[in-house]
């Protein structure tokens, strides 16, 4: 049984958790049988001791990696600490904020909201990936883009709109901006409830996407080797 952190930094909206659960119990959904789960909160502490965990996995989170938050410098000092001593996956605002405190960079992308079902190029070539997709699409929600690379990190999904849509530093270390844990349903939902802060074609573009087929379970399968290894 793999023990696995998870450091949540943030919560879905309160009218949605009651049907679709928070951020660590998608989580949990994913991984599956196998693996033992304890979550940390992130912005009220601690963190937990790396090495005493197989892996850790950084959630999504409705802030920037650049906001003016106190728990937001803790966690880039964690994840530094932690690179080397544990396994990490990050989504979203996680690969972010393994982006940024790895050396690279990120801030509001001048390409938009990220919305809906999106298609990246897979690079392949890591262990975890098994006999990798050409493509995978998956669900996306976010503004902010890694726009810097980071030193050592290596690029395993990309597209036009985010060059940077999976990162691998090394072996131990791998993060991705689309979220393999949304359900659709939930994908649509969170989308649904942003009408007027996010363009309607926009969000209408976004909901008909997620009525297409997702390749949601082959990322799942990537992050559960990942950890399991």
């Amino acid at each position: 049984m793999k023990r696995i952190a998870i450091i949540e930094t943030g919560k879905p909206p309160a009218a949605l958790v009651g049907e679709y659960g928070d951020y660590p119990a998608m989580f949990r959904t994913l991984l599956g049988e196998g693996f033992e789960t304890e979550t940390f909160d992130a912005a009220n502490g601690p963190l937990p001791d790396a090495a005493a965990f197989d892996g850790a996995i950084i959630t999504g989170s409705p802030a920037g990696v650049y906001d003016d938050l106190p728990w937001i410098a803790g966690l880039l000092d964690w994840i530094q600490a932690a690179k080397g001593r544990t396994r990490l996956v990050g989504v979203c605002f996680g690969h972010q904020a393994m982006a940024q405190a790895l050396g690279g960079h990120v801030e509001k992308s001048e390409s938009g909201w990220g919305v809906g079902l999106h298609t990246y190029d897979v690079a392949g070539g890591k262990p975890w990936m098994g006999d990798a997709a050409e493509t995978v699409a998956i669900p996306v929600s976010h503004q902010d883009q890694v726009v810097v690379q980071p030193p050592a990190s290596r690029v395993t999904i990309h597209s036009g709109f985010t060059p940077y849509a999976g990162l691998a530093y090394g072996d131990d270390a791998i993060s991705f901006q689309c979220h393999p844990e949304f359900r659709p349903a939930y994908a649509g939902a969170l989308l649904g409830g942003r009408r007027g802060r996010i363009p309607d074609a926009v969000v209408d573009a976004g909901l008909a996407s997620l009525e297409q087929p997702d390749d949601r379970g082959v990322m799942a399968g990537w992050i559960r080797r990942f950890l399991s290894a």
